[in-house]
C-alpha cells in the first residue's frame, strides 16, 4: 500500500479490525519513511451483474430494486426485514456463484421465486402474478395446485410428498383422565 502523502510503499500494518458492516476489514497503517498515518479498507470482490431484459436491452442489476418487488410482494405478511434481506442476499450469491457477467431477468425471477416459495407462500404467489404477467385466475389455480402437491408444512420448515403424509399415523385425540 503507497503511502498518500510521499507515495513509499514500506508501509505498517497498525491495527486490524472488521468495518461496521461485517463485510470488509478497516486496517490503519503508517509509512516507515514519513510517518503518516492512514486508513485503507479491504473488501471482497464482488461480481457486477447485469440483467438481459426480455427485449433484449441490458442494465446493472439494481438491488433496490428488487427489495422493492420482494417488499411489494410481503406486504401485510407477518415477515421481517431481515428475512427478506436474508433471502435477497442468498439469492445474490447463487447468481454470483452462477460466474456470469449477465444473467436474463428469467434467472433473476426464478431465483427470487424460489427464495420467496420457503419464506412465505402466499408472497411467493403475489410475485409470481406479477412476475409471470397472470391474465387470468387459471394461472392462479395452477400455481396454487403445484404449491399443494409440494404440501410444504411451516411449522416444519420442510417439503413433504402427499405419500409421505398418508403414512404418518395421527395422534390420537386426548381423552380426559
Amino acid at each position: 500500500m503507497k503511502c498518500l502523502i510521499c507515495g513509499c510503499d514500506d508501509t505498517k500494518v497498525l491495527e486490524s479490525r472488521l468495518a461496521g458492516d461485517s463485510r470488509s476489514i478497516r486496517r490503519r497503517r503508517v509509512c516507515r519513511n514519513c510517518d503518516h498515518r492512514f486508513t485503507t479498507y479491504e473488501k471482497e470482490e464482488t461480481l457486477e451483474v447485469h440483467i438481459r431484459k426480455k427485449d433484449g436491452h441490458v442494465q446493472p442489476y439494481q438491488r433496490e430494486k428488487a427489495m422493492r418487488s420482494v417488499q411489494v410482494a410481503c406486504q401485510k405478511r407477518n415477515i421481517k426485514m431481515e428475512e427478506i434481506e436474508f433471502m435477497l442476499r442468498k439469492v445474490e450469491l447463487r447468481f454470483q456463484e452462477l460466474g456470469e457477467r449477465v444473467i436474463s431477468s428469467r434467472q433473476l425471477g426464478d431465483l427470487i421465486m424460489e427464495g420467496l416459495s420457503t419464506l412465505d407462500q402466499v408472497a411467493y404467489v403475489r410475485f409470481a402474478s406479477v412476475y409471470k404477467d397472470f391474465k387470468d385466475p387459471n394461472e392462479f389455480y395452477s400455481i396454487l395446485r403445484s404449491l399443494n402437491k409440494s404440501n410444504r408444512s411451516p411449522t416444519e420448515g420442510r417439503l413433504r410428498n402427499s405419500s409421505d403424509r398418508a403414512t404418518q399415523k395421527e395422534d390420537p385425540p386426548c381423552l380426559p383422565a
